[in-house]
């Protein structure tokens, strides 16, 4: 199964890591049938693919995917259900 979300790494030419933006996985798949994330505000959309190639999707004008992007996997553990503290007892 696909983890939940992802650390997005936007690269400029150097390989310098320039943004860093978590993503969560939604309902719907891509064009190469793997999940589609989203950011909070739903301007960064990606494909993941199970061995973590990223390919992102336009989510409007003027946007250019010329960024060299690398997707890291974060432990579900860390979407956790609001109200829902870690460490707390049933």
């Amino acid at each position: 199964m696909s983890p939940l979300k992802y650390e997005l790494v936007f690269s400029d030419a150097t390989g310098a890591a320039q943004d860093v933006v978590v993503v969560e996985r939604t309902h719907s798949t891509g064009s190469g049938g793997h999940p589609v994330y989203t950011d909070a505000t739903g301007i960064i959309r990606a494909e993941i693919s199970d061995r973590d190639e990223v390919r992102i999707l336009a989510s409007g004008g003027h946007q250019q995917a010329n960024q060299s992007v690398v997707a890291r996997p974060l432990p579900d553990g860390d979407a956790e259900a609001p109200g829902d503290p870690a460490g707390s007892a049933a």
